[in-house]
């Protein structure tokens, strides 16, 4: 079993502080802060990261089912909107949007939005995220 680590340290008060978020391969270090993060400020936060893992999970899941059924994609893209902001109690994650264009040879559009369905149901990330509602928005070309 993979076990994947991240880190991320955060110095100061929730307003003024600030802190850097850094991936356990190194691929990746950022810094956040509030602007960051409730704003529009410069550096990155805890929900585009999510977003990017459940993209690529998602982009991963929906090429490995296509290729099973005998279709391997030319392409796939997805991006994933993650929206954070005020709930009951805070601050929450209402839901995700993934949005999904692909080339896939040999099926059609009604195809695709079927795989895609299945990718969105049973990616890891996808079923990790449960929790918040999660919508789909598909494009064949």
């Amino acid at each position: 079993m993979a076990i994947r680590t991240s880190e991320a340290e955060w110095q100061g008060d929730l307003k003024g502080g600030r802190g850097t978020m850094k991936l356990g391969s190194g691929a990746f270090e950022g810094q956040f802060s509030f602007s960051s993060r409730m704003e529009e400020g410069a550096g990155t936060n805890p929900e585009e990261l999510i977003a990017a893992a459940h993209a690529g999970c998602f982009s991963m899941a929906l090429s490995a089912g296509l290729a099973a059924a005998g279709h391997p994609p030319s392409r796939i893209h997805t991006t994933a909107q993650v929206h954070f902001g005020p709930a009951a109690g805070g601050f929450a994650i209402s839901r995700i949007d993934l949005q999904t264009e692909g080339s896939v040879p040999g099926i059609d559009a009604a195809a695709f939005q079927k795989a895609a369905e299945g990718a969105k149901e049973n990616c890891p990330v996808s079923k990790a995220l449960k929790a918040v509602e999660i919508t789909l928005t598909t494009k064949f070309v």
